[in-house]
């Protein structure tokens, strides 16, 4: 077997596994960096979604490394696409003008980019990537993790990596049960956490439910119509009790009213007709018209001629796949297939039977990108994970710690042992165990270290969306930026701890070695609190 040290290694290649590493590598560590797909990005690149952001995000509120990945991406677009002069002029450029998000970009963009970012690294010899490999195994004695072992995808083959501190960036928290750190998963219940939004009894097969996102555009009078997908009579009857009508629909509930509502697809609007303007989320959530909502491609950002089509991700209510875990379930990999056979039969139905605006059916003429998405069939390399295993931690962070309802609107959610913040509404999809949108108004909130310490491994850090939090304060804490974050101060944590000799629990405990670490982060560029804004 193949043997490989460094100073840190990070399993998994997701936006917090590239954060990590460029973290650790801007400290002079050696790296080892390993992602189960043919792009690094997770959920930004291979799980094909457009960053979901706080509306101050052009301001304040991310990483400096954060903000640099975003003007990267818009520097992509000036550097080597038709753009008008008005959208290369745009200092704020949305190339899709999506309404998720005020940067709404193609997938393989973002992976040109991270490439970017990492290629001196590479070429010095400093990090290592492998690719396409999964853990399969660990070596842990006395709560320290020596070892991982990674299998790669087609060939079986095996890499033993060894560090003084193993990141997990897994998308699902896989070195949690392979090193036998303690972990929750699913829903606690409400007498564990005191939760308002949390259930009577805990389940840990209730998460959220994932999708999988696929990339189309529309050619006029053309016909790609998909093979009918072996489970789309299944698919097609399949109405939730809360649903208000079959998930083959443009109906999904509203995820703050919980009424039922109806969606549009407008297919290639006139110019003019769509809004360029993300609205405010507090008051539109974008998603009225689902062609706007994830377009990550707007025809009249280029020059004249150069799109015959706008290029929309499908990222949408009725992807959502409700029917059990991908994780930590017998039937995970079936569950997985099964989420895929959704959205092909979404596709499908809305290339056959999909109501049209002008009363016809379907538009035979959506093409899947598969060139947008690094697959044959158009569909993402994998699905949009938003919930995973979450450690153990010393600190957890709970819903009474960032609910408006609870709190009130008395500033941004502090923690003394702050190690980054972000911004989201306490945002759960449907979920496996039946339960509709949980939807919560949220105060700016700061990340603590001690979320990202588990109670009993040594050296083992989550660097994703694994850290401590609980299944309703997960919602706020699993987007891209915040994601970003979380990996960003584990690749921190890691370095300071080789530096000073010392492990996270110590960081976490020592006053002195903790205001010290907390002074590198802003060094970095981590934005430890929220500004204050005053009058003057």
């Amino acid at each position: 077997m193949r043997e490989l040290h460094a100073d840190v290694a990070i399993i998994g290649g997701g936006l917090g596994g590239v954060a990590a590493a460029l973290a650790a590598l801007g400290r002079g560590k050696r790296v080892i960096l390993s992602e189960e797909h043919a792009w690094l990005g997770g959920q930004l690149t291979s799980q094909a979604v457009p960053p979901d952001e706080h509306i101050w995000v052009e301001q304040f509120g991310v990483t400096a490394r954060y903000r640099a990945l975003r003007e990267g991406i818009r520097d992509h677009y000036r550097a080597f696409y038709p753009l008008t002069e008005a959208a290369r002029r745009d200092l704020r450029l949305n190339p899709g003008l999506g309404r998720v998000s005020r940067l709404c970009h193609e997938p393989r963009v973002a992976v040109a980019v991270i490439e970017q970012q990492l290629a001196p690294h590479l070429s010095s010899g400093r990090l290592t990537v492998l690719q396409p490999y999964v853990p399969a195994a660990a070596a842990v004695a006395e709560d320290v993790v020596s070892s991982v072992t990674l299998r790669h995808v087609h060939d079986g083959t095996a890499v033993r990596v060894s560090a003084p501190f193993v990141l997990d960036a897994t998308e699902t928290g896989e070195l949690l049960p392979l090193t036998g750190t303690e972990y929750v998963a699913g829903a606690e219940a409400r007498t564990e956490t005191g939760e308002p939004s949390a259930p009577e009894q805990a389940d840990p097969g209730n998460l959220q439910a994932i999708s999988w996102c696929f990339v189309f555009d529309h050619v006029e009078g053309a016909d790609f119509t998909i093979e009918r997908p072996e489970g789309y009579d299944y698919w097609r009857d399949y109405a939730p009790a809360f649903w208000g009508d079959r998930l083959l629909s443009f109906t999904a509930p509203q995820p703050r009213t919980l009424e039922p509502e109806s969606r549009t697809l407008h297919v290639n609007p006139p110019y003019g007709a769509e809004r360029a303007e993300q609205g405010d989320p507090r008051e539109d959530p974008g998603d009225l018209d689902l062609w706007e909502f994830r377009r990550i491609i707007a025809r009249q950002n280029f020059q004249p001629g150069a799109y015959d089509s706008d290029i929309v991700v499908a990222n949408w209510p009725m992807l959502d796949y409700l029917d059990g875990s991908v994780f930590d379930d017998p039937d995970a990999e079936a569950h997985r297939a099964a989420a895929k056979e959704l959205s092909r039969s979404y596709l499908y139905w809305l290339q056959t039977e999909a109501p049209r605006p002008d009363g016809g059916q379907g538009w035979p003429g959506l093409r899947p990108r598969g060139d947008q998405t690094g697959t044959e069939d158009g569909f993402a390399q994998a699905p949009y994970i938003r919930e995973s295993r979450r450690i153990r931690a010393v600190t957890t962070v709970v819903e009474q710690d960032i609910s408006v309802s609870h709190r009130g609107h008395a500033g941004p959610a502090t923690f003394p042992d702050s190690v980054g913040i972000g911004m989201y509404r306490i945002d759960l999809h449907p979920s496996t165990g039946g339960d509709n949108y949980i939807d919560v108004e949220c105060a700016p909130f700061e990340i603590p270290l001690g979320a990202l310490v588990p109670v009993r491994t040594r050296n083992l850090i989550p660097a994703a969306k694994n850290i401590g939090t609980t299944h309703i304060t997960n919602g706020a804490y699993r987007l891209h930026p915040v994601e970003w974050n979380i990996g960003e101060s584990a690749g921190e944590l890691a370095s300071f701890c080789i530096d000073e000799s010392t492990l996270p629990r110590h960081v976490l405990s020592d006053p002195g070695l903790r205001q010290r670490f907390q002074s590198r982060l802003v060094e970095s560029g981590i934005e430890l609190h929220w500004p204050e804004i005053l009058g003057y």
